[in-house]
């Protein structure tokens, strides 16, 4: 290629950088098989019932005041129907008052204690190769209110028109319920019905309850399908909630993290105590404020896989450049003890087959798994380049060194891939362990070749004679 080894490196390095190119095609790749996987999971996620927010429970207390206003309408003749004119010809108004019930902002109410036991079912619905994992929950909220003060929120002349209050459980869709709801209140069962025309779009279960100031303890029962996350929103003064699962994988998020977790093979346990000094709502209010109770007071489990081989891929194409350019420089190396150095095409062929190994584990991902696919890729991966440095490169007995890396990048990988922990520290120490090696190794390496070092632009040329005279 070159008698310079220095020009040999760099156009090595140059080759190394051109490798970028069908990295960035297989990541475009792999991205287009990652969002139609995506789009399986959001189309059964959203036909089992879609991630799972629960909010509430909360009373809602309509508020009406009367209002009198001074109206004035044209005087009509009783014998003629015609309006009534003065001598000048103006309309004469007749003046009266009426009085109007206008609707002002209802009053809403937080439990006191509230208590929520979830205990999640899950399994795996396919659809082609992809697997979704969907669970189904049942759930007991106990709770009670103290409506004693929510009075002094009335201004004026309002009314509060406690017989018409409403108990709201607020959901994320209501197709997702399953079974039977049940609510009691002190042991007597109150009758439910779905939310409908709220101005909020609003979605869940409503119960009409007589007036709360009297007090009394509620029992929920619902039980919904799920999938990807399950939350909860802590509206009580006090609120504790447990969920129990059978799946292995948990990932707690929220605004609030459990209190203790106990995980293993056989599913999880996990235990919430949020007081109300934790979250800024206030139990008692003229607003409606379960937007901010979604979006600041949540507490919950998602239901994902971990690490899956989409993930793994995306991180196998970002190393895939040093794992390219480390196999490229062991080549470099061992053409220096062979009679033919190896030919730019021959080096791209070496890093398409690179390129490609991350496109035939996702494919046989899909298929069989990521252990089983890494291997088969791997596997052949490997042989291919073995194979073409003994027929190709001609190395003879120097493939074993080739093999031995190989073997080692792709063990090295696979660690990378497995642990999301560790894969920096792998990754960083691989890589200077590469370029110690190389230095270590060139440390008697004649660069300029064997023409000897061009003279320095730098260097100044040494005077003639008659210059030196003058």
């Amino acid at each position: 290629m070159f008698r310079s080894s220095g020009l040999r490196f760099i156009a090595v390095g140059f080759l190394t950088l051109l490798m970028f190119i069908p990295l960035n095609l297989v990541s475009g790749i792999i991205e287009e098989r990652a969002e139609y996987s995506e789009q399986t999971m959001r189309d059964i996620s959203h036909e089992w019932g879609g991630a799972q927010l629960m909010s509430g429970p909360i009373i809602q207390v309509p508020v009406t005041e009367d209002v009198v206003y001074n109206r004035r309408t044209e005087a009509v003749d009783t014998l003629t129907g015609l309006t009534l004119r003065d001598e000048k010809g103006n309309v004469v108004y007749e003046h009266y008052q009426e009085t109007v019930t206008e609707t002002r902002p209802s009053i809403f109410i937080y439990p006191e204690d509230l208590e929520i036991v979830a205990d999640t079912s899950s399994q795996v619905r396919k659809r082609g190769i992809f697997e979704v994992p969907v669970y189904t929950a049942a759930t007991q909220l106990k709770f009670h209110f103290d409506a004693t003060k929510a009075g002094s929120l009335l201004v004026g002349e309002e009314v509060a028109h406690w017989d018409e209050a409403e108990l709201n459980v607020l959901l994320s869709s209501n197709r997702a319920l399953r079974g039977e709801a049940v609510l009691t209140r002190n042991g007597v069962e109150v009758p439910l019905e779905p939310i409908t025309g709220q101005s909020q779009k609003r979605v869940g279960v409503t119960a009409s309850i007589s007036d709360p100031r009297e007090g009394g303890s509620y029992v929920l029962h619902l039980t919904m399908n799920g999938a990807r996350h399950f939350l909860a929103t802590a509206t009580g003064r006090s609120t504790r909630m447990t969920i129990t699962s059978d799946w292995p994988d948990p990932s707690f998020f929220g605004s609030f993290l459990p209190d203790a977790t106990e995980i293993s093979d056989d599913g999880f346990l996990a235990t919430w105590t949020v007081p109300h000094l934790a979250r800024s709502l206030p139990q008692v209010s003229r607003e409606y404020l379960d937007v901010e109770a979604r979006s600041s007071a949540t507490m919950g489990v998602r239901f994902l896989t971990p690490n899956d081989f989409y993930q793994k891929a995306y991180r196998s194409a970002r190393y895939g450049i040093l794992f390219i350019g480390l196999t490229f420089l062991t080549i470099l190396l061992l053409d220096r003890s062979g009679a033919k150095p190896t030919h730019p095409v021959q080096y791209l062929m070496v890093g398409l087959a690179q390129s490609i190994f991350v496109l035939l584990m996702v494919a046989y991902a899909e298929q069989i798994g990521f252990s089983a696919a890494y291997l088969v890729a791997a596997s052949a991966t490997i042989g291919l380049l073995i194979l073409f440095g003994l027929k190709a490169l001609k190395m003879g007995r120097r493939v074993w060194v080739l093999g031995t890396l190989l073997i080692t990048l792709y063990g090295v990988l696979f660690m990378i891939l497995r642990s999301n922990d560790f894969a920096l520290l792998a990754g960083s120490t691989l890589a200077f362990v590469a370029l110690a090696g190389t230095m270590l190794l060139t440390r008697n390496e004649d660069w300029h070749g064997p023409e000897g070092p061009r003279r320095s632009w730098l260097r100044r040329k040494p005077k003639t004679p008659e210059a030196a005279a003058v």
